[in-house]
Order: C-alpha cells, then sequence, then structure tokens
C-alpha cells in the first residue's frame, strides 16, 4: 500500500505535467502541428554547439575514472566551483570562493538541500503569488509549511506590505523567483532593497534569522537590457539556487548550484549541513560529466533573441485578439487575465481549441493563466486564430 504521506502530493500532481501529457494524447489524435501545448517550460531552442563539443573534448582530454567517479566532495568538483565563483564575481562585483559554491542536480534539488538545509520541521516558508507550483511540495517534504503572500495583480512585483504583515515567529525563509515563472516579472533593485530591509528588522523583532531563498534558473533570460539585480548584494542571508536547464537549453541534465555567501548567519555550518544535505537526500554529487562541462561552457548562452520573437508575436497577437497580458521582462512565460472568472474553466475551453494552457490556479493566482511561450514560432503564430476563436465564442456566450 502506498505511504499515507505520499497521497497528498500524489491528489496535487502538478497541473502542468498533467497538461503536458493530455497535449501528447491529444497530438496522437489531430496531429502534432494542430495542437498548441503552451503547458510546459521546456526549452524550444537547441543547447549551444558548444556544449556537444565540450562533452566531446573532455571525454577525450580528462581520465575516465576522474570524470565519472564519485566527487570527492558533495559539494562538487573544486575547480568546477571556482569557475563559477569567479564568473559570478565577473558578472556582479562578488567575492565568492570556491567554498561558497556547491553543485546541485539542477535547481529543483537546490532548492531542496537550501530548505532542508534552513528550515526545521513546523516552521514555515512565504513565497510570493503567483510562484512555481512545486514550492509547496517541497516545503512539505521538509516538515514545513508554504504559505502564499497574496499576488498585486497590477505590477505582479512582490507584495511587500502583504509581507510584512504575514512574518510570524515561525517563519524561516521567504522564496523569490525573478525573473518570475510564470509572470516573467523581473524583480527592481528598489523591490529588494525593501525586501531586506524588512526582513532586517524582521530578523530583530523575532530574534531569528530569517532567509532568502532565491531561485534563479530564467536569469540570462531577460529582455530589453532589463537588468536581473544579484541578491547577495543586498541581504547577507540569501542562498541563490541556479540551474543551467534554461540558460543553456539542459533540462535534462539536472545541473546547476548553490551560493551561500560567507556574510550568512553561521556560514560554517551552513555549508557543511548543505553538503550533508545534498548527500542524505539521495544526490550525493551532481552528475560530474556535466559539471566539467558546465565549467567550460560557463560564458556561453541560449539564444534568447528566438524567445524574444515569440514573446513580441504572442503578446500582440493575443493583445489584438482582446485578451489582457502581463508583458514579459523576462523568463519565457507570459500571464494572462483570464476572460472568464474561473481559469480552470477557461484552460478547459481552450482545450476544446486544442490550446493547452495551464490555470493561475495551480500558481496560487487564480483569475489568470500561464502561457510557456519556449516553443516553434510556427506554433505560436498559428495558435492566434485559435485564441481569437475561443475569445470569440466566449464574448457570443455572455451575450447569449
Amino acid at each position: 500500500m502506498t505511504a499515507k504521506n505520499m497521497m497528498p502530493y500524489v491528489e496535487g500532481n502538478s497541473a502542468i505535467r498533467a497538461m503536458f501529457e493530455e497535449g501528447n494524447r491529444l497530438a496522437q489524435i489531430y496531429g502534432k502541428e494542430n495542437v498548441y501545448d503552451f503547458s510546459l517550460g521546456n526549452p524550444s531552442v537547441p543547447a549551444p554547439e558548444e556544449v556537444n563539443q565540450a562533452i566531446r573534448d573532455i571525454l577525450e582530454e580528462e581520465d575516465s575514472l576522474f570524470v565519472h567517479g564519485y566527487n570527492n566532495s558533495n559539494s562538487g568538483y573544486q575547480d568546477v566551483r571556482q569557475r563559477v565563483a569567479e564568473h559570478l564575481n565577473a558578472l556582479h562585483g562578488t567575492a565568492f570562493t570556491a567554498e561558497n559554491i556547491i553543485m546541485t542536480v539542477g535547481a529543483a534539488s537546490g532548492l531542496n538541500v537550501a530548505i532542508k538545509t534552513l528550515v526545521d520541521p513546523g516552521e514555515e516558508l512565504l513565497a510570493f503569488a503567483p510562484y512555481f507550483v512545486e514550492y509547496g511540495n517541497y516545503a512539505a517534504n521538509h516538515g514545513a509549511t508554504l504559505r502564499a503572500v497574496p499576488a498585486d495583480t497590477v505590477t505582479f512585483q512582490p507584495n511587500l506590505e502583504a509581507l510584512e504583515e504575514m512574518i510570524g515567529p515561525a517563519t524561516r525563509a521567504v522564496i523569490i523567483n525573478s525573473p518570475n515563472n510564470p509572470t516573467g516579472v523581473v524583480y527592481s533593485a528598489e523591490t529588494l532593497k525593501k525586501l531586506a530591509q524588512i526582513l532586517t528588522d524582521k530578523s530583530e523583532e523575532f530574534g531569528r534569522e530569517i532567509y532568502i531563498i532565491s531561485d534563479e534558473p530564467y536569469r540570462e533570460l531577460a529582455y530589453d537590457g532589463v537588468e536581473v539585480p544579484y541578491v547577495t548584494k543586498f541581504y547577507n542571508n540569501t542562498v541563490v539556487g541556479y540551474s543551467w536547464s534554461k540558460s543553456l537549453s539542459l533540462p535534462g541534465e539536472r545541473i546547476g548550484y548553490l551560493v551561500l555567501p560567507s556574510e550568512m548567519t553561521d556560514f560554517e555550518n551552513a555549508i557543511q549541513a548543505a553538503n550533508i544535505a545534498n548527500r542524505v537526500l539521495g544526490y550525493v554529487n551532481a552528475p560530474t560529466l556535466i559539471q566539467r562541462v558546465a565549467a567550460r561552457c560557463i560564458e556561453c548562452t541560449t539564444d534568447v533573441e528566438a524567445y524574444d520573437r515569440n514573446r513580441k508575436a504572442l503578446y500582440e497577437g493575443l493583445v489584438d485578439a482582446g485578451y489582457e497580458c502581463v508583458y514579459p521582462e523576462g523568463a519565457f512565460y507570459m500571464f494572462v487575465k483570464s476572460p472568464i472568472e474561473d481559469d480552470v474553466e477557461f484552460c478547459a475551453k481552450a482545450k476544446e481549441h486544442n490550446i493547452l494552457i495551464v490555470p493561475g490556479k495551480s500558481f496560487a493566482c487564480p483569475g489568470f493563466v500561464r502561457i510557456a511561450y519556449c516553443v516553434s514560432h510556427d506554433t505560436i503564430v498559428n495558435s492566434i486564430p485559435a485564441f481569437r476563436d475561443l475569445m470569440q465564442e466566449i464574448k457570443e456566450g455572455e451575450e447569449q
């Protein structure tokens, strides 16, 4: 019999994955080109050729036992971590060393390692709605509770007034995600400064550290020259989780890292605890070959222009069809106001037009839907008539 503690996860299985599986079913019926699947944030731009070349070079140039063996440290290869630290320092004016970096099995494992390291069972995390659906599962997996800070549905910047009221003696961390999934909004430096001051004041009030866990897999996907501020420069008690899943189109390789600044409270114990968490959660160490690939390709980027082209075409097409949209500054998602009150019902109506989108309810922000525009440009262009027909059907239904 399945363990009882797993049943809530089964019952709340991700709507994103469920919609993706539905897309596969519809594609078999109608043909893939006639199904507009915007459900999953799976990069549509190939990995840079440098990645494939790096894999070939590493296998030819480096010792096989070394490349495929266990790392001496659960943190990952020393030289890879030093390369990551130097890269971050060059970009952001920070002063990290290899000792501040832990290589992880993508961003998801990094967040779980961070939560297990910092948060005790019974404590709570706060996250700004809308947020990635799995955060609640990550918190529950470590005996903690995730509470949603209500969304500012005008700007979709963090609702700091609501956060300040919600922080209490059980609050241990705030999860942030910028560029944001699902809105594409980038949190401004001004917002981060205000957030840091609130957490500093509340930490003093309650006599305990309150951490920021910054989830940053979309950092390189920003448009129109928008700057994505680096959070550790505003608040010492920050842990940054990063992944190359989007920046190098490597979601299946599961490679990322955590940054724990030396300035954070109790750093020495925290970094040791994070190493142990990396092991006891079953990750042991990040995939070894891809660690070395990431180090060689750390200056490479994906084709952001392809996503930008999709962003502009989708936004223009939807607005012209009568939809209200948040214009994304980063990532590859568009958050669209549902033209009917029930966003789940709207997604069901969209499916009748072979459009697969995810309800905002899944991101703790009902009344909206998420469209992942990391698809072919043809899918964007060909979907617009279907979106028009969907809107027309809704308007005609309202008139009856």
